[in-house]
């Protein structure tokens, strides 16, 4: 089944501007102008684009697609001058150019938690559906609504970001535990007893930094942190239910906070990699902090598709994400928007994605390439215990969009969240309830409502 002819409405995406949002880098690094080392193959006469990001491995990416562009388009070829900038930095400085329309660049990475910052109101961005048409039917229809407005598309993901479960399969073997069994939620919660019984620690993670396993249930449930218009949902019954859930599982024994109050930290990594946990549910791109992070477990880590509530129509979630973006004042937004719907949601450009940045392309007719997703020259390929795309295309007919996904709220939600809100439901001892009512109320006063 095509992905954009499901749940259009219906749940999950990345948890906007949280930690660990994928690709996000220090806000220390130095902007610097970017470094070329790719051959764009540019004629004497090709248009010269201005392309602004936060991550040099990006720029990278886009050199290559160039290539492959100009090769393919000689009668329009582009040269890319690509600027690597730190990312609050940028993400300001884009602002003011698009407010002032003086100095925008020709195409901008924007981060998906910062994305609703650039669509209030009459957007400054270029409508990218006409761009994207020749390759939509391939498409993962709910990664383009993430960074949709009343029906017009103005930015383009790398990544699908599907939320799996990892799991240290060697660990789990010596406790008695086969993660293949592992299909429900209350499956999750089983195992996890049964796993901390026979070795005394943790079998999951309880997070408190980040809302990856939270924006997952709230897609199966069909709940939301925010209703259509923006207002404050926190306190609703889906939100206690999936809450519960997650609280249940760290009062059972079954799952803990880690270090760095989730998987995706310095302090983490280190705790994964010496055993202190046997099983995350996280998004894809969790798999390049195996590969950088965790070399000791390489072979032992299994990915498989993440538990599910009973009833669900929505099994996976999107989480993180940047929208690549035209500005609607550039010189050449046309041909801009273009490439870089090439380069971004044509099959050549997934598996470049794939190839070069290791992240779940929305383009699903390269996931079902074997001479591709199984390459045994990948590293993650070698790395995992089972091919990723075997989880992947498990569930690739139920990915959604929570509807707060893409409102200017929702930063406010999970900056309250990931800095009180779930420390008080996993540290301090609040109820679920107690928690959340708190929540609802200080989000309400926070956003005027």
């Amino acid at each position: 089944m095509r992905l954009n002819r499901v749940l259009t409405a219906l749940a999950v995406a990345a948890a906007t501007a949280l930690t660990g949002a994928c690709a996000q880098p220090s806000n220390s690094a130095p902007s610097a102008k970017y470094s070329s080392t790719v051959d764009q193959k540019a004629g004497a006469n090709a248009t010269k684009l201005t392309l602004w990001t936060f991550v040099e491995l990006h720029g990278k990416f886009y050199e290559t697609m160039a290539g492959h562009w100009n090769e393919e388009h000689p009668d329009k070829q582009v040269k890319l001058d690509i600027n690597v900038m730190p990312y609050d930095d940028m993400h300001n400085k884009l602002q003011l150019a698009l407010n002032s329309g003086q100095g925008v660049p020709d195409l901008v990475d924007i981060e998906v938690g910062k994305f609703p910052n650039f669509t209030k109101g009459t957007p400054a961005l270029m409508d990218l559906t006409e761009a994207a048409k020749p390759y939509v039917n391939d498409l993962v229809k709910a990664r383009l609504d993430l960074y949709s407005k009343d029906s017009k598309l103005y930015g383009l993901d790398f990544h699908v970001g599907t939320t799996v479960a990892y799991y240290n399969t060697d660990l789990l073997d010596k406790a008695g535990v086969d993660y293949k069994s592992i299909k429900t939620w209350d499956d999750y919660k089983a195992a996890g007893v049964k796993y901390h019984k026979a070795t005394g620690k943790s079998f999951a993670t309880a997070d408190t930094s980040a809302l990856w396993q939270a924006n997952l249930l709230l897609g199966q449930l069909g709940g939301d942190y925010l209703d259509a218009s923006g207002n404050v949902t926190v306190d609703s019954a889906k939100m206690k239910e999936a809450f519960g859930i997650l609280k249940d599982m760290q009062d059972s024994g079954a799952a803990s906070v880690p270090p760095g109050g989730q998987p995706d930290t310095e302090e983490a990594y280190g705790a994964i990699n010496k055993g202190d946990y046997a099983a995350m549910i996280m998004p894809s791109w969790f798999m390049s902090r195996f590969t950088a992070y965790m070399p000791d477990l390489k072979g032992k880590i299994a990915i498989a598709p993440a538990p599910v509530v009973d009833g669900a129509k929505v099994k996976t979630v999107g989480g993180g994400g940047t929208g690549t973006a035209v500005p609607s004042a550039g010189k050449h937004k046309d041909l801009a928007a273009e490439f870089i719907a090439y380069a971004k949601l044509s099959k050549e450009g997934n598996v470049e994605i794939w190839r070069t940045l290791g992240f779940d392309p929305l383009n699903l007719s390269m996931w079902k390439d074997d001479s591709v997703t199984k390459d045994p020259t990948n590293e993650y390929v070698q790395y995992f215990e089972t091919n990723p795309f075997d989880a992947f295309n498990a569930v690739s007919d139920s990915v959604g969009l929570l509807v707060s996904a893409t409102s200017p709220n929702m930063p406010s939600v999970g900056n309250l969240f990931t800095t009180e809100t779930l420390n008080n439901m996993f540290e301090s001892g609040k109820s679920v309830n107690d928690a959340l009512a708190q929540a609802q109320s200080d989000l309400k006063n926070e956003l005027g409502q």
